[in-house]
């Protein structure tokens, strides 16, 4: 009745129901943030975004647009999407960075890179997150490698791949089948050592190294990913020269100062 005040049987009782409720339980659940790095990707960022929010609704988004000059910026604005617009195109390096800076800024548990051409997919996020708490991970890899299911990128870089796999082996003893994975989640203090130091270009392989030189725990689990949706690889020819001359450099000198 109006008025009168609630009773319980114990003081359990009347804990449980003032502070284990479904209210309580969601301000309780740890944070978790989508980074999605976008440059030109006004082609799939509608599709990537809402395959989130379908597919992890635990999750909140901020998408980082890398000075998009095809319309990328004007779609999000007229969507009511969580953007953060960089001022010059930074690389994709300085734009994952600032997402770690936005997940820490705002006290994010765990915070996963998903990439703005609709190549990974959102239905592992969920299964991700919950496997980062419930293993106690510092940094969880979805690999496309493990079960071989999905998109598998092109035969070339699947060389460039088992190279990196087998350097970051010979340089931590430890293997990751699947280095260049962008899809990768990482728990606060990962991200908040992320936040203050990021490789400017081709992060992957070199974070790797870092992390498990670091002595973090790292896992992988299978997951599926697609080919991109629209638009075309910012790796062109040149660029993947530059990149196989720079990212094992990098990772060796990476390994030495560790």
């Amino acid at each position: 009745m109006a008025g009168e005040s609630e009773s319980y049987d114990t003081p359990a009782d009347e804990f449980s129901r003032r502070h284990l409720s479904k209210d309580f339980c969601e301000v309780t659940m740890k944070k978790r943030l989508v980074i999605i790095p976008a440059f030109n990707e006004v082609g799939s960022i509608e599709r990537t975004v809402e395959d989130i929010k379908k597919n992890a609704p635990s999750f909140d988004y901020v998408i980082i647009n890398d000075h998009s000059m095809d319309g990328t910026k004007e779609l999000c604005d007229r969507l009511g999407y969580n953007m953060v617009t960089l001022s010059i195109n930074s690389g994709i390096g300085a734009a994952v960075q600032t997402g770690y800076l936005y997940g820490h800024r705002f006290g994010y548990d765990y915070a996963i890179q998903i990439d703005g051409d609709g190549q990974h997919d959102a239905k592992f996020l969920e299964k991700m997150a919950d496997i980062m708490e419930a293993e106690d991970i510092n940094m969880l890899i979805g690999s496309r490698f493990l079960e071989g299911e999905g998109f598998q990128s092109t035969g070339l870089r699947r060389v460039g791949i088992r190279f990196f796999t087998w350097l970051i082996r010979l340089l931590t003893g430890q293997t990751i089948t699947d280095p260049t994975s962008g899809m990768r989640m990482v728990d606060k203090e990962v991200m908040h050592m992320f936040a203050n130091d990021y490789p400017k270009d081709y992060p992957e392989p070199e974070t790797a190294v870092t992390v498990l030189k670091k002595g973090f725990y790292v896992k992988e689990i299978p997951v599926e990913m697609k080919a991109r949706a629209s638009g075309k690889s910012s790796i062109s020819f040149k660029k993947s020269i530059y990149y196989m001359i720079k990212v094992p450099l990098a990772c060796i000198m990476t390994a030495i100062g560790d």
